[in-house]
Formats: structure tokens, C-alpha cells, sequence
């Protein structure tokens, strides 16, 4: 800079100080607080979970105690259907379990029927890890559809024998004959249903991977569901349902005793 007075050209350091810093062009808030937004892409096999799980580690040992972390977009969508599943799942099985004590009078056919879902849901999450797949929103809506499933099949064994045992037959002869009649039926539509779910594990293009992931739930838990119920459900109504009376066992009684309460009403001739 030139002097007004001398005319003498004056270096720029003799009258300012230059100090360079770091700083934002614009002030960015969320939820009415200063903060600073993070972006990143998830490497090859790395899941969101183990991602978020990670930065939070990392932010716990350098961040400063004041400062606290919040997540938005798929981060706030993962964080809050994690910790949503287990209720939602739960009222769920809840539901499932007061239809079909409604639709059968009884505790003890629903217990057998629903017996079957954590083994269908074991065979969900199998499949999950033997493709390398996540346990993310979509696998959970999946899992949750499982319930439905297993429920299904279960229902054709325990309905048709309590059917035979109204009508008479024995206990055993009436869950072998509901079993071996009922086989073909659970087969095919366990066949048809995993079939249907080829397509969504073979798709292609954008958005794929979520039709893939619900796709590998639903035929390894259909499948896991259609040996269980075969196999297993038979036995739980010989365990559990032996002890107890058809299901038109106290509509009979009644009728039977309201007719000899009408015979020893008549007058005698």
C-alpha cells in the first residue's frame, strides 16, 4: 500500500495480520440445533447396521461430550424399524393367536398351530445368512409374513381332524387320516407359494435388491414351514389335544341334554 503522507510504498504485513481458517459458508440446523450432516456409501458386504454401529463408536471416542448424533433418510428409516420389529411382531403373533382361538373355541389348537411359526422364521433368517443377506426392513416385513404362512398350513392338518373327530372316528385314526389327506394340499401350496418368490430372487434393475431380499425369506421360510408342518404338527395334536373333546363335543351335550330335559318334560301317557 501506498503512504498518503511519504508516497513510500508500506508492505501489507506491517499493517494486518493473514490467518487462515476452516469454516462453513452456511450455518446448517436439524431439529433447531447446529449440526453437520455426514454422507456415505456403504463399501462392498458392509450392511447399514455395521456402518452405523461403527460411526457411533468412532464419534463416541473424538466428538466432545456436549455433542450428540442424530440420523435421518435410510439411517432414521433402519434405526426406527429396528427397534419397531420386535412390538410389531409381537402383535402380530398376538392377532394370529385370538383369530384362530376364535375361529376354534379353544387354546390348545392355536398353541398347536402356532407352534410351527419359530421354526419357520429360524428358516427365514437361514436363508438370510446363507445368501448374505441383512437383516433390514424389507427381511422384516418378510419374516413377518412367515407368521401368516406357517399359520396356514397348520390350520388344514388341525381343522380337517377335528372334522373326523366329529364325526365319530378315534382319536389317532382321525390325525393319521387328516394328516395323509392333508399332505398333498400343504405341499403344493408350499410349492406354488416358494415358486412365486423365484421371480423376486432372480430380478434385475433398479431396486432389486429389496425384492430379492423379501424374495429369499419368503421361500426358504415357506419351505422350512412345509417340513415343520408335516412333521411336527401331527405330533403336537397327539401331545397336546389328545386329553380334550372334539370341537362339537359341548354342542352335543347340550343337545343331548335338552332332550332328555324336553322327555322328562312330556306328560306321561
Amino acid at each position: 500500500m501506498r503512504s498518503s503522507r511519504s508516497g513510500q510504498l508500506i508492505p501489507l504485513s506491517s499493517l494486518t495480520s493473514i490467518q487462515s481458517i476452516a469454516d462453513s459458508p452456511s450455518l446448517n440446523r436439524y431439529n433447531r440445533v447446529r449440526s453437520i450432516t455426514i454422507e456415505a456409501g456403504l463399501a462392498p458386504g458392509v450392511s447399514l447396521g455395521t456402518a452405523l454401529s461403527g460411526m457411533e463408536r468412532v464419534a463416541k471416542d473424538v466428538l466432545p461430550t456436549e455433542a450428540t448424533i442424530d440420523f435421518k433418510g435410510q439411517s432414521l428409516d433402519f434405526k426406527t424399524s429396528g427397534s419397531s420389529i420386535m412390538f410389531v411382531f409381537a402383535i402380530g403373533l398376538v392377532i394370529v393367536f385370538l383369530v384362530l382361538a376364535a375361529q376354534f373355541e379353544s387354546y390348545r389348537h392355536p398353541i398347536i398351530i402356532m407352534l410351527c411359526v419359530p421354526a419357520t422364521i429360524a428358516g427365514g433368517l437361514l436363508g438370510l445368512w446363507l445368501t448374505g443377506n441383512t437383516l433390514n426392513i424389507y427381511t422384516q416385513i418378510g419374516l413377518i409374513m412367515l407368521v401368516g404362512l406357517a399359520a396356514k398350513n397348520g390350520i388344514l392338518i388341525v381343522e380337517f381332524a377335528n372334522q373326523l373327530r366329529d364325526e365319530g372316528q378315534e382319536f389317532d385314526a382321525a390325525l393319521r387320516e387328516a394328516a395323509l389327506a392333508r399332505f398333498r394340499p400343504i405341499v403344493m401350496t408350499s410349492l406354488t407359494t416358494a415358486a412365486g418368490a423365484v421371480p423376486l430372487i432372480l430380478s434385475t434393475g433398479a431396486g432389486a435388491e429389496t425384492r430379492q431380499a423379501i424374495g429369499v425369506v419368503i421361500l426358504f421360510g415357506v419351505i422350512t414351514a412345509a417340513f415343520i408342518t408335516v412333521l411336527f404338527v401331527p405330533t403336537a395334536y397327539a401331545l397336546i389335544a389328545r386329553k380334550s373333546g372334539s370341537p362339537n363335543d359341548v354342542a352335543r351335550r347340550l343337545a343331548r341334554e335338552e332332550k332328555e330335559a324336553d322327555l322328562s318334560a312330556a306328560p306321561a301317557e
